[in-house]
Order: C-alpha cells, then sequence, then structure tokens
C-alpha cells in the first residue's frame, strides 16, 4: 500500500507540474502569441529579415509607401520618397524602431485563432501614417545630401507631417558600400527620434524659460554685453559686442553673455529642474518608440561651465523630436501636444482595427511664461532674422549654431511654430555640420513650411 501511495503521489505531482506548465504555456502563448508569429525567423512572412507579408504601409493621403506584390516587398515608385520614408518604415536587423517592426503583428493580422493566416491569405491589415509623403520627400530634397534630422507637427492634434532622417539610401536598391562609406555614416540611424545633439542657442529657450519663472524682474532688467562673460573662474564668448539690452533684445540677438549671466545666477539646481520640467533630459513615448533622452548635467559644473551651459554648450545634448515638442508646447499655452505618426490599423476593407492617435499632454510651463518666450520667439523673427523665409505664417523662431569641435563646423539649428490659428505647426531642423543656425536650417525650414504652407492654401 506505502507503494502504491507513493506512486499515486508522484503521478499527481507530474500531472499537476504538466498542468502548470500547459497553463503557463497558454497564458505565454496568449500574450506573447503575436512575438512568436512575428519573429523574423518565421519564414512564412519573412525573407532575409524582410517582411514579405501582410498589408500596406500609406501615408496620411493613402500614397502606397510599402506593400506585398508577389510574395515580395515593393516601395513607392518615387525613389525620393523611398529615401524620405526610409526611417520610419525601418529595415529589419539594421534600422531599428520602424513601422515595419514594431507593427509586424498588426500588419501580418495575426490574432489566437487564425495564426498568420490573413497575411498569407488575406493580405493582413494596412497601416495608415499621419505623414505627408511628398513633405518628406521636399524634406529630404531640403537637406540636399547634408546629414541630420526634420520634424514638422500639428502642436494642436499631436499629429507629425514630416519626419526624415539623413542620410538615407533606397530599399529598393541598397547600395553595396554602405558599411564603408563615409557618407552612409549614421544612415541606419533614425535622427529625429534617436539622435542626440548638441543644441546651440536652442537652448537659451531653456534658461530663458528658467529665468522667467525663477526672476520676477528679468523683463524690465537692463544687461551689459562686452564680448564676453566674465564668470568667477572663467570666461564664456560672446558672438558680438551687443553693449545694453533688455532681456528681449539679448533673446533675440542671441546674446551669450547675457544667457550665460543669466544661467551662472539661476544656479544649476534650477536649471536642472527647469531642463528636466521641459523634456529636454527625458523621453518622449511616440507611438511604440521611445525618443533619445537628452543630457544636461551641471553637478560638477564651474560657474563659467554653468555658463556656457545656458547657451546650449558644454556637455548639453538634445534630442530633436523634444526639441519640436517644446516649441509645440509654447505655441500651446505651455502645455505640449505629445506627438504621434500612426494614425491607425486598417483591415484590406477599410474598417478601423485599432486607433493609434495619442491624446496624451503634458504641462511644460504656464500660460504667462509660454506667452513671454512666445513673444521673445516672434520679435526675434520680426525684430532680427526679418520674415522673408516665412512670409504671412507669423512665425516664431530661435536658431542655434552649436560648436562641436574646433576642426568642424557647427551643427546648425532652427526651432520655432506658426502661431496662427490655421497654421498650427511647430518644425525643428539640425543639419549637422551646417555652420550658420539661420542660413542652413533656416532655408531647410524655409522649404518644408512652405511647401506645407502651399498644400493648406
Amino acid at each position: 500500500m506505502n507503494t502504491i501511495s507513493k506512486r499515486a503521489k508522484i503521478l499527481y505531482a507530474l500531472v499537476a507540474v504538466c498542468l502548470v506548465g500547459s497553463i503557463f504555456l497558454g497564458v505565454t502563448f496568449f500574450v506573447h502569441g503575436d512575438e512568436y508569429a512575428s519573429n523574423t525567423r518565421n519564414q512564412h512572412i519573412y525573407s532575409g529579415n524582410v517582411l514579405i507579408s501582410g498589408g500596406r504601409v500609406l501615408d496620411r493621403d493613402d500614397r502606397v509607401l510599402t506593400a506585398v506584390e508577389n510574395g515580395s516587398r515593393v516601395y513607392n515608385e518615387d525613389s525620393v520618397i523611398r529615401r524620405a520614408t526610409l526611417h520610419v518604415l525601418g529595415e529589419s536587423g539594421y534600422i531599428a524602431g520602424g513601422v515595419l517592426e514594431q507593427y509586424s503583428a498588426e500588419l501580418i493580422g495575426y490574432n489566437l485563432l487564425t495564426g498568420v493566416f490573413t497575411a498569407t491569405e488575406q493580405g493582413g491589415n494596412d497601416i495608415r501614417l499621419t505623414l505627408d509623403a511628398e513633405l518628406c520627400a521636399d524634406a529630404y530634397r531640403a537637406m540636399d545630401g547634408r546629414k541630420g534630422a526634420v520634424g514638422v507637427y500639428n502642436y494642436k492634434t499631436g499629429e507629425i507631417v514630416c519626419m526624415v532622417s539623413t542620410p538615407a539610401y533606397d530599399p529598393s536598391d541598397k547600395p553595396e558600400d554602405i558599411d564603408d562609406n563615409e557618407d552612409y555614416e549614421g544612415a541606419y540611424l533614425n535622427k529625429f527620434l534617436y539622435g542626440q545633439y548638441v543644441p546651440g542657442s536652442t537652448f537659451k529657450v531653456v534658461t530663458a524659460v528658467c529665468a522667467v519663472e525663477n526672476m520676477p524682474d528679468v523683463l524690465t532688467r537692463t544687461f551689459t554685453c562686452t564680448g564676453e562673460y566674465h564668470a568667477s573662474d572663467g570666461t564664456v564668448i560672446c558672438n558680438d559686442t551687443h553693449g545694453e539690452l533688455t532681456f528681449q533684445q539679448a533673446f533675440n540677438h542671441s546674446c551669450n553673455s547675457v544667457f550665460a549671466q543669466l544661467a551662472d545666477e539661476l544656479g544649476g539646481e534650477k536649471m536642472t529642474a527647469t531642463a528636466e520640467k521641459l523634456g529636454v533630459t527625458s523621453s518622449l513615448t511616440v507611438n511604440r518608440s521611445n525618443t533619445a533622452k537628452g543630457s544636461y548635467d551641471v553637478s560638477t559644473a564651474s560657474h563659467a561651465d554653468l555658463g556656457w551651459s545656458g547657451i546650449g554648450q558644454y556637455t548639453d545634448l538634445v534630442n530633436p523630436c523634444n526639441m519640436m515638442t517644446l516649441a509645440g508646447a509654447v505655441a500651446n499655452g505651455g502645455t505640449a501636444r505629445i506627438p504621434y505618426f500612426v494614425d491607425g490599423v486598417y483591415s484590406s476593407d477599410g474598417r478601423l482595427v485599432r486607433n493609434e492617435k495619442s491624446e496624451q499632454t503634458k504641462n511644460y510651463m504656464s500660460a504667462s511664461t509660454a506667452s513671454v518666450i512666445k513673444n521673445l520667439m516672434r520679435t526675434t523673427v520680426t525684430d532680427y532674422y526679418g520674415e522673408g523665409y516665412f512670409p504671412d505664417m507669423e512665425m516664431c523662431a530661435k536658431t542655434g549654431t552649436a560648436e562641436v569641435g574646433e576642426e568642424k563646423r557647427p551643427h546648425a539649428w532652427m526651432i520655432g511654430f506658426s502661431q496662427r490659428e490655421d497654421f498650427p505647426y511647430a518644425f525643428a531642423v539640425v543639419v549637422e555640420n551646417g555652420g550658420s543656425g539661420y542660413s542652413a536650417a533656416g532655408k531647410v525650414a524655409s522649404r518644408v513650411l512652405g511647401s506645407l504652407w502651399d498644400t493648406l492654401f
């Protein structure tokens, strides 16, 4: 009897183990089945890391960016559009974070009952983006072979209409020397979402916010620029000798002396807190992508270093998408609409399967602070840059010329937004080693915003 009892207990234990294992496998399959089915090793839907099953990816006007024809993945017939949308679509094993990777399960139409049947037999689902492929192509042309990133979004709705990273390549004709040719250095990175750059004077928006919120008299103070700011332990060089300036004039003329002085007076603790509040050092969730975090670390900075950090140098790093969103927050009364570029998942007959629109918002600053910064950015255009780049758009902007080493030309930046109610778009442009922010990034922004304007009006 003892032997039978022991055997029975062993059998009961084995049955229990099997039952627990079955439940575990069932739950795992239920939770992660889409990941298993859309794995690149699944030869039913992949060939050489290329998704060869599933539906289409469309732009906002239903232009087909990529689809599957006769068991092969094909792309838009326009070679510029193919390059301009390369990083949005992605390439498995090379370009991370693209739609073809992050929405592979939706594209193939996976579900628990039919598996990948809808992909292999019915064509899967379509992914519709908020992007305008023609506008992206214009941005790609405007970059004219230079490296960098361009982004434009509606700061009222959050829709990204343009997202371009360069260099890029034609996914239909990938260059054989891509890994050895320096012209393609950085081609595997979506720089708009995942890039980190020295911000230069675009960071003065952050310093200005910190000053407005922590210095009650900053709007009425008068400063003196002698061509440099002498901190207690070093010197920050200005781009000119501006003489006496108000806070507004210092912002308009991008005076390094004044903004270095402000950062030094404000101190590292307040500057760090403001950078964090404005999203400079954090990551944004854009659909299923997390943007690269920026960096503002003055924990061991000297007074001069703190001054340099206040003008976007020292060890400062920012992400283009985050800077675009910051500009959108200023435009939107201090509240940022979190950007997104995937509109939704649709069945082959046009039925909405999943809504991917984001309605998330984040408060960056008070409405009164946003009003002050908006005025600073507006008068920078009207009183300093001139409105030639953006006629009729009522543009508010700030450029940056970010030093990246003695032997390299500076990165050229421009961020901004239109304050027109019928043209609620914010943007960020960075041209690597482009030189002057106004002449390099400004021209790119002018062409892209001009194309968008012409489309809408």
